[in-house]
């Protein structure tokens, strides 16, 4: 009997303290020391790693790259998104010193960590699509932010499309 009480005490701990542990955002952005941009981790706001930045449409002399949009819920490529990411594509191949930070971004609905995790999935499928046109895998990263920078803030499918996407952004 004391063998079944101490089982079942380490159970409960066990359950208790898996309970109690911390949700990590998710990110492959390169690390930096100094940080700027806020994000939410769970309840807490905590600080993402400073990548000084700027929209590829600015460096890539005229192109004009739109953000690759999903599908509710989704993370896998959409044919209106193949266009873009083949000119993200070419002109990173023939600028192979850049670096291009993939952002994952989600509509407002779900939770912080089903959207951290969507976002960091939707990163990721744009980032092997890109490697599977050519781009080398080392000039990207990904990091995801979940539901915490939407574009719009309306509460219509319209707005939540527009939340629902993955951004390019150029380390300088």
């Amino acid at each position: 009997m004391k063998r079944f009480s101490a089982l079942v005490f380490a159970l409960f701990l066990v359950i208790a303290f898996a309970g109690c542990a911390q949700q990590k955002k998710v990110s492959t952005a390169p690390e930096q020391p100094a940080t700027t941009q806020k994000a939410v981790e769970g309840e807490k706001k905590v600080e993402a790693p400073k990548v000084e930045t700027m929209a590829v449409k600015e460096s890539a002399a005229g192109s004009m790259f739109s953000n690759v949009l999903f599908d509710f819920d989704k993370y896998n490529i959409r044919s209106d998104a193949k266009p873009t990411l083949k000119s993200v594509a070419d002109w990173a191949i023939s600028n192979k010193t850049a670096k291009i930070v993939l952002e994952g971004n989600c509509d407002e609905r779900g939770t912080n960590e089903y959207n951290l995790a969507l976002g960091e999935k939707r990163a990721k499928s744009v980032r092997d699509y890109l490697v599977s046109l050519g781009t080398s895998k080392n000039m990207l990263s990904t990091i995801s932010f979940g539901k915490e920078k939407p574009l719009c803030t309306e509460k219509t499918e319209g707005c939540w499309q527009e939340n629902r996407r993955v951004e390019f952004k150029v380390a300088k």
